[in-house]
C-alpha cells in the first residue's frame, strides 16, 4: 500500500483539524481500508469556549460522514476531560454512553459523535487513525490468525480479542493499556475488526497505518494467498429475466420492493460456495449484507424460503429480551456458474453492498489460502446486527421515497418531459434507467440510482439489449415510461413523402410497440408493475398538417387499450397522458413552433396559449402525473387517459 501523502497539499491545511480532515481523505481514497463511512478519525486541540476559556477537545468523526470526502464540519468537537471519565467508568450502557457523548459536544449543530469516541480519547496522542484494513482483518479470521497476526507484528502492537464496539471496547482498551508504554506501541490492531494508528504528527500517525496494512499485505504475498482470488469478471451469464424473477422472489419475502444488481463474478466457479455462508469481513457489514449470502439452486421460491427458515433460526437461536426480527429477505446471493447477485432498498445501498461484497469475496479467499475463512461466531455478528445503537437508527430512520426500491425506464430521456420525467421519479426515490438517442443521457444525474443508456428506439433488437442491460444494472424493470417521439415539420397530406411517413410511424408508434414487447417479461416480475405513454392532444383533436403524427399517436392510444386488457391479468397497469402545449422539449423547434401557428393564423405566443386556461403546460407537470400514475396512489388505476393540455374545448 503506497502513501498518499502530498507535501505540498499537505501546506495548504495550517490547523490541526483540517490537516486531520486532509489526511481522513487520505484513509477514504482506500477502499482496502475503509468503505462506505467505515472507520474513523480524530485530533485532540484546545478549543476556546464562549468565554475564551481553552477548553481540551477532541474533534472525532461524526456519525452519517464518509472518511473519502469529510471535512472540518465533518468531525464533532467533545469535551475530552468528560469523554476519559466515561472511560473510566465500570459500567455504562450504550444508550447511556450516546446522550453523555451528545451532552459532551461543544457544538449542538454538529454531528453526533462515533460510537468510538472514547476509545479515541484515552489513546494519549494527538492524532488518531482507525480503519477497517482488508488484509489485516482478513488475516485475524483464520484458524490460527491471532498466531499469524502477532508473527507479522511482534511487540511493536497491542493485540486484542474482538469487543462489541462502544463502551466495551473503550473499556477493554482502557485495561489494556494502563501499563503500556505507548512510546514502543506502534499500533492497536483489534482482531476481526481492524486498526488503530496514533501520532503527535498528524503524517506520522497517517504513514504507520499505511506501513502496518503494507506488512499484512506483504505477508499474504509471501504466503501466495494475495494473488489467490479469482478476477472479478468472469464469463459467467445469467438471462435477464430469470434475473427479474430472482428478485421478484426476494422482494416477495421483503415484502416491499428492492432493487439488484448481476456480477459476472468468477468466485461463484469456484468449487465450494458454501464459502459464502460463513460470514462477513468485519461484524458491521453485517448491516448492509445480512450475515451469510443465499445459495441458489435455480428454484427462486424454495430458495428464498430456505433461506428465510434459516435466518429465523438464527434469530431465535441468539435473541434475548423483546428483540423484534428484521426482514428475512438475503442481501446478497451466489449461484454457481451464473453469477452473484445484490438485493438492496435503494441505488445508493446497491452501490455500498456491492462493495463489500466485492472486498469480502476476496479476503474470504486469502482466508482460505491461510488455513480456512473463519469470521467471528454467529453469537457476536448476531449481537452486531441487533446492537441497541442500530435499532435506534432503524428508528430514527427517514421515511422512504415514494418509488424507492423500484425500478423505472424512462425513453427520450435526454431532454422535455422524458428528463423531466427521470428527475421526477429519482426524486421520488426509484431507480431510473434514462434512454434515448443522444449521448448526454448518461449523464443527466450522478447519483447511483441512475443510469443512462444510448439506443435508437426504432431498432427492436437495441430495445432488447437496452432492457438486459437495465435490468442486470438494477435487477428489473416495474415502471416504463413511454415517451420517445419526434414531432415533423407541418405538411399536407398530398406533399408527405413515403420516406417522412414512415419516420414519424417507427419513431411514434413502432419504437413504442418494440419497447413494450420486450418489456412484458420483465414487468410480470415487477413491484405494483405500470406503463405510462405518453400520447398526444392529437389523438381526440388532431390538426392540418400533422397527419403522420396524429395517425401515429392515435396507433399508440390503441396499442394502450389493447395492452391494458391484456396485461390486466397479471397486475401490469398501463396508462396514457395526453399533453399538448408542452413547449419546453425538444420537439418544438422555432421551425416547428412558427409552421404549427402558421396553420392556425396565429402568432407563436398566441399559439402558445391557444388552450382554455391560456397557459404553456410544463414538462414537470406532465413528470408529476407520471410519478402520481406509477406509484400506489392510482394503483386500481388502468386503461386511464389524462389531459395535461391546460383545457382544450374540442375535447372538453
Amino acid at each position: 500500500m503506497k502513501s498518499l501523502w502530498n507535501e505540498e497539499e499537505a501546506l495548504l491545511y495550517t490547523d490541526p483539524v483540517s490537516m486531520r480532515a486532509y489526511t481522513s481523505r487520505l484513509l477514504g481514497q482506500s477502499e482496502d481500508l475503509v468503505l462506505h463511512g467505515g472507520g474513523n478519525t480524530s485530533v485532540k486541540h484546545t478549543k476556546k469556549d464562549i468565554f475564551g476559556e481553552p477548553v481540551e477537545t477532541l474533534f472525532v468523526k461524526g456519525s452519517g460522514h464518509d472518511l473519502r470526502t469529510i471535512r472540518e464540519n465533518g468531525f464533532s468537537p467533545t469535551r475530552l476531560e468528560l469523554l476519559k471519565r466515561l472511560a473510566a467508568l465500570d459500567s455504562l450502557s450504550d444508550i447511556d454512553m450516546m446522550r453523555e457523548l451528545k451532552s459532551a459536544q461543544l457544538d449542538p449543530a454538529a454531528p453526533a459523535p462515533s460510537v468510538e469516541a472514547l476509545l479515541h480519547a484515552i489513546i494519549p496522542f494527538k492524532y488518531v487513525d482507525h480503519t477497517h484494513a482488508d488484509s489485516v482483518v482478513a488475516i485475524s479470521n483464520t484458524p490460527n490468525g491471532p498466531e499469524l497476526i502477532r508473527s507479522i507484528y511482534g511487540e511493536r502492537a497491542l493485540i486484542l480479542d474482538y469487543e462489541m464496539p462502544g463502551f466495551l471496547l473503550s473499556k477493554q482498551v482502557h485495561q489494556a493499556t494502563k501499563d503500556l508504554n505507548w512510546e514502543h506501541c506502534e499500533a492497536i490492531i483489534l482482531l476481526h475488526h481492524g486498526v488503530f494508528t496514533f501520532d503527535d504528527d498528524a503524517k506520522r500517525s497517517y504513514e504507520k497505518m499505511i506501513a502496518i496494512v503494507s506488512e499484512a499485505e506483504d505477508f499474504l504475498k509471501a504466503q501466495k494467498a494475495w494473488d489467490a482470488p479469482v478476477a472479478k469478471n468472469g464469463n459467467c451469464e445469467v438471462d435477464a429475466v430469470e434475473l427479474a424473477g430472482l428478485r421478484k422472489a426476494v422482494m416477495d419475502k421483503k415484502g416491499g420492493p428492492l432493487v439488484a444488481r448481476f456480477s459476472s463474478d468468477r468466485f461463484v466457479e469456484l468449487p465450494d460456495l458454501e464459502l459464502a455462508t460463513r460470514g462477513p469481513i468485519t461484524p458491521d457489514h453485517v448491516l448492509h449484507t445480512k450475515r451469510i449470502a443465499m445459495v441458489c439452486t435455480g428454484d427462486h421460491k424454495a430458495d428464498v424460503e430456505a433461506y428465510a427458515q434459516e435466518y429465523e433460526a438464527y434469530f431465535e437461536r441468539n435473541k434475548e429480551d423483546d428483540l423484534v426480527c428484521l426482514d428475512k429477505a438475503p442481501r446478497w446471493a451466489v449461484w454457481k456458474g451464473k453469477g452473484r447477485f445484490v438485493f438492496a432498498p435503494n441505488g445508493k445501498r446497491l452501490r455500498v453492498i456491492s462493495d463489500i461484497i466485492d472486498h469480502t469475496t476476496k479476503a474470504i479467499q486469502w482466508g482460505e489460502v491461510l488455513g480456512g475463512w473463519r469470521a467471528l461466531s454467529e453469537k457476536e455478528i448476531f449481537d452486531l446486527e441487533y446492537w441497541e445503537l442500530e435499532q435506534a437508527k432503524l428508528k430514527r430512520k427517514k421515511a422512504a421515497g415514494e418509488l424507492e426500491g423500484t425500478v423505472a425506464l424512462v425513453t427520450g430521456a435526454a431532454s422535455g418531459i422524458g428528463r423531466a420525467t427521470v428527475n421526477e421519479l429519482l426524486s421520488a426515490g426509484a431507480c431510473v434507467v434514462g434512454v434515448d438517442l443522444c449521448d448526454s443521457v448518461k449523464d443527466l444525474a450522478t447519483t447511483p440510482s441512475y443510469v443512462g443508456l444510448v439506443c435508437d428506439v426504432r431498432d427492436s433488437e437495441a430495445i432488447k439489449e437496452t432492457l438486459k442491460s437495465a435490468v442486470l444494472h438494477f435487477g428489473g424493470v416495474d415502471i416504463l415510461v413511454s415517451n420517445a417521439g419526434i414531432f415533423p415539420p407541418s405538411q399536407k397530406i398530398e406533399d408527405l413523402s413515403d420516406a417522412d411517413w414512415d419516420l414519424s410511424m417507427q419513431v411514434n408508434l413502432n419504437a413504442h410497440f418494440y419497447l413494450l414487447r420486450s418489456a412484458i417479461p420483465y414487468l410480470k416480475h415487477g413491484h405494483n408493475p405500470s406503463v405510462v405513454f405518453i400520447g398526444s392532444k392529437n389523438v381526440r383533436a388532431p390538426g392540418p398538417g400533422v397527419s403522420s403524427y396524429s395517425v401515429a399517436k392515435a396507433g399508440l392510444n390503441q396499442l394502450a387499450r389493447v395492452a391494458t386488457m391484456e396485461l390486466a391479468p397479471y397486475g401490469i397497469r398501463v396508462n396514457s397522458l395526453h399533453p399538448d402545449a408542452v413547449f419546453d422539449t425538444g420537439i418544438w423547434t422555432d421551425e416547428v413552433l412558427e409552421g404549427r401557428a402558421a396553420k392556425y393564423s396565429m402568432t407563436v405566443e398566441d399559439y402558445k396559449r391557444r388552450n382554455l386556461l391560456k397557459k404553456p403546460v410544463s414538462s414537470d407537470e406532465v413528470a408529476t402525473a407520471v410519478r402520481i400514475f406509477a406509484g400506489g396512489s392510482l394503483s386500481s388505476s388502468t386503461g386511464a387517459h389524462l389531459s395535461i393540455d391546460g383545457g382544450n374545448e374540442r375535447t372538453v
